[in-house]
């Protein structure tokens, strides 16, 4: 069963992105894997961006409507009718709570190829390409800098994903609160402590996608803060 599902894997992810890659890295000026890091992770985030566009808006969505979910919570102590009025709370939004998860499962098996190649498929790239991005980066070679800036991405990331109590808002700790601020602080230092021990690439990818992330869901939140033309008319 396991092989199966290797062999799966192998043949639906990691070599199609593999080969990519080394198209990528082979046509490009110069031969630049840099460039070719980058080129390939942009590649992946537009075939995705359906699935990642309703992911930040659902969760988008969700993060607007907590206090009214936490108050059927605390007024409905019945689980059926407190199910019942969560899901006419969802559907008055226009939103289903678990498609976000859906999407992020189909993504995992992609995140996981690249991560895969990034740190030990760079041996099958061919001799002329060229592994120093920007002159002095050494992709294949661990690098303190640049796992530095893939904390500090991951950081900007997080932050950007964290939504501000509003005024009127208990300022009690609650748990969904706890777990943002581990993801803001904690995460970063574990992202650092993984990245400066693998080859410079892997830093790159994760540094890339997070940045490409934070663009699109500052777009997202820009499009959620507009006026909905169908209630002000």
């Amino acid at each position: 069963m396991w092989s199966a599902v290797k062999a799966l894997y192998t043949q639906i992810f990691y070599e199609p992105l593999l080969w990519g890659l080394i198209f990528l890295s082979s046509n490009l000026p110069g031969h630049d894997l840099g460039l070719a890091v980058i080129l390939l992770t942009l590649i992946v985030k537009v075939i995705l961006f359906p699935l990642t566009h309703k992911t930040l808006k659902v969760q988008s969505v969700m993060k607007k409507i907590e206090p009214e979910i936490k108050k059927i919570q605390s007024e409905n102590k019945n689980k059926e009718e407190q199910a019942r009025k969560l899901m006419e709370l969802y559907k008055a939004h226009g939103i289903n709570p678990f498609s976000g998860f859906f999407g992020l499962f189909i993504q995992l098996p992609i995140l996981i190829a690249l991560y895969h190649i990034f740190w030990k498929g760079l041996i099958l790239l061919p001799a002329g390409v060229n592994t120093v991005f920007l002159g002095f980066i050494a992709l294949t070679e661990a690098s303190v800098g640049m796992a530095a800036l893939a904390a500090i991405s991951q950081f900007w990331q997080a932050k950007l994903a964290v939504v501000p109590k509003p005024k009127n808002q208990s300022s009690q700790p609650d748990m969904s609160g706890i777990m943002q601020k581990q993801m803001l602080y904690v995460f970063p230092v574990i992202i650092f402590m993984i990245a400066y021990k693998l080859p410079a690439a892997v830093s790159l990818y994760w540094t890339s996608m997070n940045i490409f992330a934070i663009l699109h869901e500052a777009y997202v939140r820009h499009k959620a803060a507009e006026p909905d033309p169908a209630r002000t008319n």
